[in-house]
């Protein structure tokens, strides 16, 4: 009798009425691209399957190829990891363990990504916050379910990331039942070098199918702090760091290439219905509050107070070679111009010409078009009721 490659059993609570609208539409991987007979075949069952599916049709197959090799691994340290995979030659990896179980998740996925080749496949799951909610309502029923989710979320969410109670937090449980958004695992995913293929929801986890698409960003990771500091294209097309209250769940930033996949841009150059964005974030925009801390940037000189929005590199890359090289000659501002003119733009090719009828003005005549132009975006925003997004 073959012994079974998998010997590990976690018990999963059912959850498949849960499919986070709020996500919208998912990630989709052609499998009949791979090339590889092996890793084509494994990642078809990665993707119709749950997870306890998933290790009954893997221990059946046992599959394993003396080039392309599967491994599986139920490890949360990054010197496990290392010894796990340290024989070479492995194409796809298969994490055993929840992500959300895992102590040192930022390590974990960079000593993962260490271990892979360029293109190389990974399998992760995950709970994310609102799925534990939906299980807790299934076990308790709605009302009791809601109070147990927040008490839930305040315990393994809150206390790790406060600096009273982090220490105590780890000595208890060791950090290895954290709770995580799913904006936040993706934007963790992005930041340690891979890209999501294909998603999906199946017995109340994320399921997520990753391919190594470079190496891990070694920028210092996000506090959680209310004010962020944000990486945007300056002046000579330099960096500056630009200050706003936090209006996006923590890692946000990194998962700007899923979404613009996913999203596009909506009316006045942001994306369609940013789930990144939390409720109380939505609320600071729409009152234009988020931006506030900005007044630091115009003091330290780096922004002024009408101009063009500092935009991150990825999307500073959507916009053509022409008003790439237009755009770096001003500086950033607070006011962007499109709160100028009578109409909001609707796609980037608006938005870029909406910024070239400014920053042409403005390379003529400074002073004069800035104040022409803020005195206009003025009574837009009090007359005519504009507001960010």
């Amino acid at each position: 009798m073959k012994k079974p490659l998998f010997n590990r059993h976690y018990d999963i609570e059912s959850a498949d009425t849960y499919t986070e609208d709020d996500g919208g539409g998912s990630a989709k991987l052609c499998v009949e691209e791979v090339e590889e007979e092996v890793v084509r075949q494994c990642l078809e069952a990665m993707k119709r399957m749950s997870y306890g599916e998933l290790l009954k049709w893997l221990n059946s197959r046992a599959v394993q190829d003396g080039e392309v090799r599967v491994v599986p691994f139920a490890v949360d340290t990054e010197e496990e990891l290392r010894r796990v995979a340290g024989g070479g030659g492995a194409k796809m990896l298969l994490v055993m363990r929840p992500l959300h179980t895992i102590a040192e998740l930022n390590g974990f996925l960079y000593a993962a990504n260490g271990c892979l080749p360029m293109g190389g496949w990974m399998w992760v799951h995950v709970m994310t916050a609102g799925l534990k909610r939906e299980v807790l309502k299934a076990k308790y029923g709605r009302r009791l379910g809601e109070v147990a989710g927040w008490v839930h979320y305040a315990v393994h969410r809150v206390l790790p990331k406060l600096r009273y109670t982090r220490r105590l937090y780890r000595q208890l449980n060791g950090g290895r039942s954290m709770t995580y958004s799913r904006v936040e695992v993706v934007g963790r995913i992005y930041r340690a070098g891979f890209a999501v293929v294909d998603e999906r929801f199946r017995d109340g986890e994320y399921l997520l199918i990753l391919r190594k698409t470079g190496k891990p960003k070694r920028d210092t990771p996000p506090s959680g702090s209310p004010i962020v500091r944000l990486r945007r294209i300056g002046l000579d097309g330099k960096e500056i760091t630009v200050y706003k209250f936090r209006t996006m769940h923590t890692y946000a930033e990194y998962m700007q290439p899923y979404i613009y996949q996913q999203r596009r841009l909506d009316k006045g150059g942001k994306f369609k219905s940013d789930y990144r964005v939390s409720s109380y974030g939505a609320l600071l925009r729409k009152v234009w509050i988020d931006e506030l801390p900005m007044v630091w940037n115009i003091l330290k000189g780096d922004m002024k107070l009408v101009g063009v929005r500092p935009l991150s590199q990825q999307y500073f890359s959507l916009y053509t070679p022409e008003m790439q090289t237009l755009r770096v000659k001003v500086k950033p501002g607070l006011l962007p111009p499109f709160y100028y003119e009578g109409h909001t733009p609707e796609t980037i090719e608006d938005v870029q010409a909406s910024e070239r009828r400014y920053i042409e003005a403005y390379l003529e005549r400074p002073f004069a078009t800035d104040w022409r132009y803020f005195w206009g975006i003025v009574g837009n925003i009090v007359l005519r009721r504009k507001r960010s997004k």
